[in-house]
């Protein structure tokens, strides 16, 4: 039998104030103290961390059932396919590993085991290259890479990447899978080992183009087929944030209906800090109505 391993790799730092999401505090264009800013984002990375967790060990509980049905239907061990998964913190740099281990070791037990490496490069194109690159040498065949800043996350959107990048394991030359953010960038973004491909000229583009369509201006020249996922947005600012708030309220309220691991951290650090409700003023700038509203 063949087992697939895959990587989810995880881009992060560790929750320091004035290092994480400056971009809500003061110290940019902001309106919250880097401690508030800081202790949002970590809420934030528990929660994505939880959320991938819930959904791998439901895609190998599925994995297995589907090994099971196969025998059971008597085919051949040489071509049925278990899959294994590997969640890998990545981050920078080599101190803050020993940071992140103790920051996660402190908060209790994990659904499962968490790998913590350490991404090196002079750009943040070279740090995910050489995350991708670890992430290779540890065996995986499939690689799935996201933010932390992720507090819309849904299992749904992590088991729906790593179910394209299967539909693309055995194609010649591979392919990739990427789900956009809600500001021209990638929230979501891997490929296969076949694939020949990297993410060098992406977050730094001499043309200047941005991240999602610099992705695709590599893929086309390379001729590699591109699988696209539903947006997951971010937050880096804080029209970003009001967005995300209105998205943890509804994930929250549904996850009992629908089997999911929702944002709980970040929506009560929300509450607490008095942003678990977002209003807007009236405001006439919409089409005529009145040949409508009558």
């Amino acid at each position: 039998m063949r087992e697939r391993k895959n990587a989810l790799v995880l881009f992060s730092k560790p929750p320091i104030p004035g290092l994480v999401k400056t971009r809500l505090t003061r110290l940019k264009d902001g309106i919250f103290e880097p401690e508030v800013a800081s202790g949002l984002y970590h809420c934030m990375l528990f929660d994505v961390v939880e959320i991938c967790c819930a959904a791998m060990t439901k895609m190998e509980q599925d994995s297995e059932a589907q090994v099971m049905a196969l025998r059971e239907d008597g085919i051949p061990e040489d071509e049925i396919v278990r899959d294994t998964f590997e969640l890998i913190i990545s981050t920078t740099p080599e101190k803050n590993v020993a940071v992140m281990e103790k920051l996660f070791s402190d908060a209790g037990e994990w659904p499962r085991e968490l790998v913590f490496i350490c991404d090196t490069g002079k750009s943040f194109d070279e740090h995910y290259n050489d995350s991708f690159r670890q992430a290779w040498e540890r065996g995986a065949d499939c690689v799935l890479s996201m933010g932390a800043d992720m507090p819309a996350l849904h299992t749904k959107d992590v088991i729906n990447g790593f179910e394209m990048l299967h539909s693309l394991d055995g194609v010649d030359g591979g392919g990739i899978v990427l789900a956009p953010d809600q500001a021209m960038g990638v929230s979501i973004v891997g490929w296969t080992r076949e694939t020949d491909f990297d993410h060098t000229g992406v977050f730094y583009n001499p043309s200047g183009l941005t991240v999602l369509p610099a992705y695709i201006q590599k893929a086309r020249e390379a001729g590699l087929p591109a699988l696209y996922l539903p947006a997951v947005p971010d937050v880096d600012t804080m029209g970003d944030l009001m967005h995300n708030v209105t998205l943890v309220e509804a994930l929250n309220y549904c996850a009992p209906f629908e089997d999911n691991t929702p944002p709980w951290r970040t929506a009560q650090a929300l509450k607490e800090m008095g942003w678990d409700k977002i209003v807007v003023p009236p405001n006439d700038l919409h089409d005529p109505r009145e040949e409508i509203d009558k």
